[in-house]
């Protein structure tokens, strides 16, 4: 097993699942129960579960389409998923969403006759 793959997908993995939702998720859990290793071991086992149906589906996926089409895929996902995020967070703080000429910094307003 090459180590060097190896660790930095755990490095990756890591350092994605610090204060996410899963974490938050584990931790609320785990303060309502008075058994932590349960937690752990549930928690644990559905991560597990996950990262195998991602590996899985990742390989499989690859064979078929070129490696190259699924990361631009992946990115473009991200990056559309981040612009939504952003443009309902200034509506959620009683602004309106930017219209596309405005979040692009162009001028939008039209000169007076």
């Amino acid at each position: 097993m090459p180590f060097a793959l190896l660790a930095s997908t755990f490095a990756t993995v890591f350092l994605a699942e610090l204060g996410d939702k899963t974490q938050l998720a584990i931790v609320s859990i785990s303060g309502t129960s008075n058994r932590p290793g349960a937690v752990f071991a549930g928690s644990a086992f559905a991560l597990v579960l996950a990262s195998l149906v991602g590996a899985a589906a990742g390989g499989s996926l690859s064979s078929v389409i070129p490696t190259d089409g699924l990361q631009l895929a992946a990115s473009a996902g991200f990056l559309i998923i981040g612009t939504r995020l952003i443009l309902r967070s200034g509506a959620e703080d009683g602004e309106a969403p930017a219209a596309p000429a405005e979040a692009l910094g162009q001028d939008t307003e039209t000169p007076a006759p």
